[in-house]
């Protein structure tokens, strides 16, 4: 799925392509595309029609386009595998083509929801009363992500402290911190030599703040190269594949050495998912008779 930087990616792309255009016509050609839409795929493309599209915007995963004169947003979500695609019109349809978006301007290119697993989908919201960003009200409770400028890192150490979980579950709860997913949970957790089990409540606001730089750093190198693309299913808005699959310490290294130590890279089956970690770098906290777990060489 993609994360941050990937959606971070797209964002640009439609601030650079998109925004400012006003809507000529929608073509819905699969329902499940719209399905979080209440109204169905008619009132979708309706009240999409002749609108014009504000500022992209981005909270964690999640993008949306406030519509200039209603009050709503246009709220998108890639899932396995949503793309958004600015193609010229006369470009062949892509074989998972789902909502066709054309414009009233003469530049000749529409926007094109692709979506191979129907998992993504776009839909129109309401916006939080009094939200500068026009954020849709159905993602109130997404919390802020690392890269903006109002994160609150002291909110976060104290909620990681009150939580009694361990720090990746932490990092992937999107009410806490948002656009962290598995990929770059595993590369911030090696850069800050912490084990995915650790536990929340042992991290100190010293660890706190340095795995806060570490994610911060990971995303940015991400997104100085376009994202993270193992497949096909991730690209920018001109369909073009990041590459910062070619710079990751962690994730998808199994049995390779660590590039600190040395050490062959493990993976661990973790809800439904895998865990890749360097098992000298990166030691499992210990647990204690009755007590809390003793955390190791951290």
């Amino acid at each position: 799925m993609p994360e941050l930087p990937e959606v971070e990616v797209v964002r640009r792309g439609l601030e650079t392509w998109v925004c400012g255009r006003t809507v000529a016509g929608v073509e819905v050609l699969h329902p499940r595309a719209v399905r979080r839409h209440p109204a169905g795929a008619a009132d979708f493309a309706a009240r999409l029609t002749g609108q014009r599209l504000g500022p992209a915007r981005r909270r964690g995963k999640y993008l949306w386009l406030p519509l200039e004169t209603e009050g709503l947003s246009v709220l998108a979500h890639l899932g396995m595998s949503g793309q958004l695609l600015v193609q010229p019109e006369d470009a062949p349809g892509e074989k998972h083509l789902r909502v066709r978006v054309r414009f009233t301007d003469d530049l000749g290119t529409e926007l094109r929801f692709v979506d191979q697993r129907t998992f993504g989908g776009l839909s129109l919201h309401g916006t939080v009363p009094g939200s500068a960003e026009a954020l849709p009200d159905v993602i109130a409770h997404i919390a802020r992500d690392p890269l903006d400028p109002a994160f609150d890192e002291a909110a976060f150490h104290l909620a990681l402290r009150r939580r009694r979980t361990t720090i990746k579950r932490a990092l992937l709860d999107q009410s806490l911190i948002s656009g962290v997913g598995n990929i770059y949970a595993d590369e911030a957790l090696w850069r800050s030599r912490l084990h995915y089990d650790r536990p929340t409540a042992t991290l100190t606001r010293p660890r706190t703040a340095e795995l806060l730089t570490h994610i911060r750093e990971v995303m940015n190198e991400a997104l100085a190269v376009g994202g993270t693309s193992f497949d096909s299913l991730y690209v920018n808005v001109n369909g073009e594949s990041g590459y910062f699959d070619r710079s990751l310490d962690a994730y998808g290294r199994e049995d390779e050495p660590c590039r600190r130590c040395g050490t062959p890279m493990r993976r661990s089956p973790w809800m439904n998912r895998s865990s890749y970690f360097c098992p000298r770098c990166q030691r499992p906290p210990r647990p204690r008779p009755g007590g809390a777990p003793l955390v190791r060489g951290q």
